[in-house]
């Protein structure tokens, strides 16, 4: 009986996705106990060739693959969640690589926790080109999200939530909560996010507790080309951006708006503690946050 549901979801990054592929054939629960099914979002590269061998040579475990036509994020891991059938739902995205405990550690936290909803993992940045001398903890948040909140299995802190490549919850709470929002999320390369925290806060709302479990621990794997300045300063800007949809979205623009103006006070106190090279990249993330957020609606 399959008791717990793993959804990828892959847009033409083919190589990638076999390297994650790697580690989830290594997981060390039986394997009728969980199905892994990637959502191919309208990829036009080689992915649904490379996929299909690699299954066919792990025959030993349930692997499938689906293509989704409608581009987003939100939508293929919509269809993930809509094709498999597990109780508990677990995602990751193409970019990753997760310890062989992974899976057990989800099921093993919700069958211990009947009452728990919701969980996220620890997420390590693993830089196969080196971490860059520029980057600090502050500008390595929006590239790779990193957190480890220590050895035992608690509540998330205040103000934060699991990243989108390591979340698990039970099913029944897409019907309580609705699913992910097809407005936010990544589509096409465009850099927006927002749908993982817009779908946190409904739970956050409905009184559930986002709980936290070590044993569930994810490299996120960053390759040199999203080190790039153009590339760094594209992805604050849609930080910014999906911070300004989220706010509209809530009737909270007005607030989104002054936190922002605090992160600056914060920010400039920051350079004064860091190189002159960090600084300036701290002050690049900062600039481009806020042109995401004030910029005019199109």
């Amino acid at each position: 009986m399959i008791r717990l549901s793993l959804i990828i979801t892959t847009h033409n990054r083919a190589a990638q996705l076999l390297e994650t592929l790697e580690s989830v054939v290594r997981q060390d629960l039986p394997a009728e106990a969980w199905e892994c099914l990637v959502v191919d979002n309208n990829s036009t590269d080689d992915t649904a060739t490379c996929f299909d061998a690699f299954a066919a040579a792990h025959s030993e475990c349930r692997l499938r693959r689906v293509f989704e036509s409608q581009p987003g994020v939100s939508h293929a891991r919509n269809r993930g969640i809509a094709e498999t059938e597990g109780a508990i739902v677990a995602i990751i995205d193409d970019d990753e690589r997760i310890v062989p405990g992974f899976l057990a550690a989800y099921l093993r936290f919700f069958e211990t926790h009947p009452d728990a909803a919701v969980a996220g993992g620890p997420i390590v940045a693993d830089y196969p080109g080196g971490r860059p001398a520029w980057m600090s903890k502050w500008t390595e948040v929006p590239i790779a999200n990193p957190m480890n909140f220590g050895p035992e299995v608690r509540p998330f802190p205040a103000g934060r939530v699991p990243g989108g490549g390591n979340m698990a919850f039970r099913r029944e709470v897409i019907a309580r909560y609705g699913a992910f929002d097809p407005s936010l999320g990544r589509v096409n390369g465009r850099l927006i996010g927002g749908e993982e925290t817009d779908f946190f806060q409904r739970l956050l709302r409905g009184g559930e507790t986002i709980w936290y479990v070590p044993g569930a621990v994810m490299y996120h794997i960053i390759p040199p080309e999203k080190l790039t300045e153009d590339y760094f300063r594209r992805l604050c800007y849609h930080v910014g951006e999906s911070q300004r949809l989220q706010a509209r979205m809530h009737g909270r623009l007005l607030r989104a708006a002054a936190a922002e103006v605090a992160k600056w006070g914060a920010t400039l106190l920051l350079c004064l503690t860091v190189t002159p090279r960090r600084s300036a990249w701290l002050l690049r993330m900062r600039l481009e946050i806020s042109r995401g957020l004030f910029a005019r609606e199109k």
